[in-house]
Parts: structure tokens; sequence; C-alpha cells
């Protein structure tokens, strides 16, 4: 499975979150949340519109930092597990993103889907 290096590991904060456009697949975006010193990523893109998620450049969190939220319709997802717990897509998962850490760096392990 193809590797391709998105950021080190120092790069995201705790509790903070980082969007990507990987180079060379300018239709794939994702974003990593850091929580507890483990790293989430996921697919941007809503379950209920297909729209991004992000309200600004890498702010996928609600105001309290807790969630990832929907900028379009507020819906919240569970950082650890995409879970949406509130919203038009309740009980639906945001889809989740393979990636390894390596020497200190984040690497998306890109799917030949």
């Amino acid at each position: 499975m193809p590797k391709i290096r998105l950021c080190a590991l120092s790069d995201i904060d705790e509790n903070q979150s980082k969007g990507f456009s990987p180079e060379g697949e300018p239709l794939q975006q994702l974003f990593i949340v850091r929580r507890d010193g483990q790293y989430f990523a996921y697919l941007n893109q809503c379950p209920h519109t297909g729209a991004t998620l992000n309200w600004q450049d890498h702010q996928f969190l609600d105001i309290d930092n807790q969630y990832i939220q929907c900028a379009v319709h507020g819906a919240l997802f569970r950082v650890h597990d995409g879970y949406c717990l509130r919203g038009p897509c309740a009980n639906q998962r945001l889809s989740s993103v393979s990636i390894e850490i390596l020497d200190n760096d984040i690497y998306w392990l890109k799917s030949h889907t």
C-alpha cells in the first residue's frame, strides 16, 4: 500500500486538528485530530451532504475542542470513532483513513480504491 507523508507528529497539538490535501491527490481531502496522544484520521466529508467539515483552514473541532463539528449544519462527531452524536446524520460515521506513524512522521496509507 503506498504511503504519503502528511506531517510531523509535532505539527498537530493536543486537542487540535489539521487538514490535508495530499500532493498528487487533489480530490482526496482528509484531516487528523490529536487526542490523548493518539491521532485519528478521517476523510473531510460529511456523511449527510458530502460537504467539507471545516469552517476555516484546519478547524474541524467545536469551540470547546471536544467534538468534530460540521460547518454546514453543526453535526457533532466523536473524535475517537467518527460517530455522529447530533445532527441530520445522527448514528452515521465519518469515513476513517488509515495512517501510520513512522520516525515521528504521520503517513497516509493510500488505499487502491
